[in-house]
């Protein structure tokens, strides 16, 4: 009897509590296992318990933005794709996302019609390698 593929596991990272409820309830209800972090600091310092699929980070947040965190998460070896969110666009944010290993970037508040798929899609890429 096989048994059923695991859930994929995503952490979301962003400083207010009223985007890590809706996307919390955004993912789990299409079948993903969430963990949130109000913070880059939370993340790093928390454990990371077990396989991580994902992360979805948020571009704008005090003391470390979220390309920042990506960077020190590449810099600790950590090939997981990472989707950074953001409601801040600036010019060069494409560039400076792909410089910190970031598989896409995604616009607030309209992340429901795009964000499952990106991380379906970013999860089948697997890992950024090379990136």
């Amino acid at each position: 009897m096989a048994s059923a593929p695991p859930t994929p596991v995503v952490y979301v990272v962003d400083n207010d509590t009223d985007v890590l409820g809706s996307l919390r309830f955004l993912l789990e209800t299409d079948g993903f296992d969430v963990q949130t972090f109000r913070s880059g600091a939370a993340l790093l310092n928390g454990k990371i318990a077990g396989k991580v699929d994902c992360f979805v980070i948020d571009y704008k947040m005090p003391a470390m933005s979220g390309i920042d965190l990506a960077s020190r998460l590449r810099n600790h070896h950590v090939g997981t794709p990472i989707i950074l969110i953001t409601g801040y666009p600036d010019e060069n944010i494409e560039e400076k996302a792909a410089a910190a290993g970031i598989h896409h970037v995604l616009l607030k508040p309209h992340l429901e019609e795009s964000l499952v798929s990106r991380i379906r899609g970013a999860i089948e890429e697997g890992p950024a390698a090379g990136r």
